[in-house]
């Protein structure tokens, strides 16, 4: 980095320092975590993770991890998952190691084994026990084919190294393969591969010690430690700590660290999750091993990075998602531009649910990850002059984006400050995180010039006399009506009655509606009043985390400790499916959870009557009943806010509808912003 760009140093002089690993040097104290993007199966993937890691090391990242690749033929998570078993595919990798290193990056290639944990029916495992969360139960390995499995990591370290990268990083964390050998859970042998947790760890260290072996001593060699398995039968932090330092013996570089199984049943990257919740446990590992410690989790700020350091909770940390959201991060921090920053959410619905579901991830405040190549953000040869109707996230996405590229953008919104619906969204406890990204639009429209005017209610005639090129229509949504008897009783309430006017609402609450809205709105009102969803030592109470370390697994024996809710509530849906069913794959169990341990009472298949004093009237399973209820809060869906189309249809003018306006399908900022940013890409 020049030195023009150091700006941010004094702000953040621990995260942009070097770190010397004595052969190599990172160039910041940041690692790019692994993540299964779907980039590596995907069309002209060579050119797509170019772009994708390449992009990353500009932005001025120390280390950068590559999603998990395969070191044999049952190792990959899922049909057609990506290998690294042949020279072939070693050289498919070739064209990212080299972009990587003309942007003055660093990038290692993360070998993982799925072990149990893989969606096809040759998957092996050091037992014959099936994962409590996958279909198939697994192949237990012969004493031979544990052999070949190792060496199988060796070949594949070497073939990394053969093709540019600078390092492995071997995944032994998340109750993958080389997790699953050292806890009982998983593995119950009696030969030298089981039994004794010596003879258990010998695995991992025997995959270290010989990748140390065939790559030599100028090859960074991370290793991913699950320090926190967060399940009953998990390693105690004796364990863990034994393995630690025979990991560092071995020949091990850094040690990463990993918290919790995939089959473990509590958040560990969602957004209830506070801030830096795990590094706690990184900083009692620090004082045990002399190499680096990588703390992660929920690690998204620069300043919230900075402190884990200065803090001495660990030499370096590990963010994932957020360079999905903002690959500039570490450049931008050290141009001291925090305020650019985009700063990932935690919400999970663009990376780890497209990922359980199949699909290429993206992110949702940046519709351009492992899109790069796709959608690009050129200046324009013929810029526009262009009226944009609504400040929630299509208007802003498409105004910054078709600002940046050179048109002249004039943004117009009847509230007194930009944001729609995230301004509602950033006062549910857990989604305080929607706080950052309004701030960094708010940021990117003064970057880029967008005329943005408040309080303003825009008539048709106002845009057809200005000389406007295009005209988009991001006016969002408006609450849908319940239409039963006694919908417009004192007792009943809209969600924005709620979250917006803060109308007072009683002790007994039935809450008709539960999708995103329904779960936000019971969230709000069974918030213990002392519980704060940013409190660390509150969180580890409310999921039965010791803190102490004494319970194995972190949870063995724990019970969790939860703030009942002082109201009784409701949770009403009319569809017959599992309450909740539609929210995130990876984030609804957490929702549904937490309304479980706080007494929420959740009902399926309800028939709606009426609504009069003595409460809501309802039918459940064929039988009628009376909620005696104070106040029902309508959550029953949206519509889009369409008030000006019939006017604009005859008016002429060049007209786009995006976001809710388009399509109310629920509250989807992420179908929002990703209009928006195309959109303004297409123009």
């Amino acid at each position: 980095m020049s030195s023009n760009n150091d700006a941010g140093v004094s702000l953040y002089p621990n995260l942009l320092q070097p770190l010397d690993l004595g052969f190599v040097s990172l160039r910041s104290r940041t690692i790019m975590g692994s993540m299964h993007t779907g980039l590596e199966e995907s069309p002209n993937s060579a050119e797509r993770m170019a772009e994708f890691f390449g992009l990353r090391a500009r932005g001025g990242i120390g280390l950068i991890i590559t999603g998990g690749i395969g070191t044999s033929t049952s190792s990959t998570l899922g049909p057609g998952g990506a290998n690294m078993i042949s020279e072939k595919d070693a050289d498919h990798h070739r064209l990212t190691t080299e972009r990587v290193h003309d942007e003055g990056g660093l990038i290692a290639a993360q070998l993982l084994h799925g072990g149990r944990q893989s969606f096809h029916n040759q998957l092996v495992a050091p037992s014959n026990i099936k994962s409590p969360i996958y279909p198939f139960s697994p192949h237990a390995l012969t004493d031979e084919e544990v052999e070949s499995e190792i060496e199988s990591f060796v070949n594949a370290a070497a073939l990394a190294q053969y093709g540019g990268f600078d390092g492995v990083e071997i995944m032994g964390s998340e109750g993958y393969l080389i997790n699953q050998f050292l806890t009982q859970r998983a593995n119950v042998r009696d030969d030298r591969w089981g039994g004794s947790y010596e003879n258990r760890m010998r695995f991992p260290v025997e995959v270290i010690r010989r990748v140390r072996e065939r790559c030599g001593p100028n090859f960074i060699i991370v290793y991913r430690l699950s320090m926190l398995d967060l399940v009953p039968d998990g390693s105690t932090w004796e364990e863990v700590v034994l393995l630690a330092k025979a990991i560092e013996k071995a020949g091990a570089t850094i040690i990463n660290t990993g918290i919790g199984w995939h089959e473990a049943r509590i958040p560990t990257i969602a957004t209830k999750v506070p801030r830096a919740a795990f590094t706690w446990v990184s900083a009692k590992m620090k004082g045990e091993i002399k190499i680096p410690i990588c703390a992660s989790n929920r690690i998204n700020t620069p300043e919230i990075a900075e402190a884990v350091i200065a803090d001495g909770d660990a030499g370096l940390v590990s963010m994932a998602r957020p360079l999905l959201a903002d690959p500039d991060f570490v450049l931008k921090a050290r141009q001291g531009k925090r305020k650019e920053i985009n700063i990932c959410i935690a919400c999970n619905q663009a990376c780890l649910d497209h990922t359980f579901n199949g699909k290429l991830t993206s992110c949702l405040v940046n519709p351009r990850a492992c899109h790069e190549t796709e959608l690009q953000y050129k200046p324009t040869a013929s810029p526009k002059k262009i009226a944009v109707v609504g400040a929630g996230p299509a208007g802003l996405s498409f105004s910054i984006v078709a600002a940046e590229r050179g048109h002249r953008v004039i943004l117009f919104d009847s509230a007194s400050r930009i944001g729609g619906q995230f301004n509602i969204a950033k006062t549910i406890p857990g989604k305080e995180e929607f706080h950052e990204t309004i701030a960094y639009y708010e940021a990117m429209l003064i970057k880029y010039e967008v005329e943005v005017q408040l309080n303003t209610r825009v008539a048709v005639s106002d845009l057809a006399d200005q000389g406007y090129d295009q005209i988009i229509m991001a006016t969002g949504i408006q609450p849908r009506a319940l239409a039963i008897e006694g919908a417009d009783h004192e007792k009943v309430l809209g969600y924005l009655d709620v979250l917006q006017q803060h109308k007072p609402v009683g002790n007994r609450v039935a809450i008709i509606g539960a999708g995103g809205i329904g779960f936000d709105m019971a969230e709000t009102l069974s918030h213990g009043k002392t519980h704060s969803s940013l409190d660390k030592m509150a969180f580890m109470k409310e999921w039965g985390i010791d803190s102490e370390l004494q319970a194995r697994g972190g949870v063995a024996g724990r019970e969790a400790v939860v703030d009942k809710s002082d109201r009784e509530i409701f949770l009403l849906q009319r569809k017959p499916s599992k309450v909740g069913g539609g929210l995130g794959k990876t984030t609804g169990w957490i929702h549904r959870s937490t309304m479980q341990k706080r007494g929420v009472q959740m009902l399926n298949g309800v028939e709606y009557f009426s609504i009069d004093d003595e409460g809501l009237h309802i039918k459940v399973n064929g039988e009628e009943r009376v909620l005696a209820v104070d106040t029902v809060v309508i959550c029953a869906g949206q519509e889009s806010n369409r008030g000006l189309e019939n006017e604009l249809e005859t008016s002429g003018l060049n007209i786009h509808w995006i976001g809710g306006a388009s399509d109310a399908r629920e509250l989807d900022a992420k179908r929002a912003i990703n209009q928006g940013a195309y959109l303004a890409a297409s123009l």
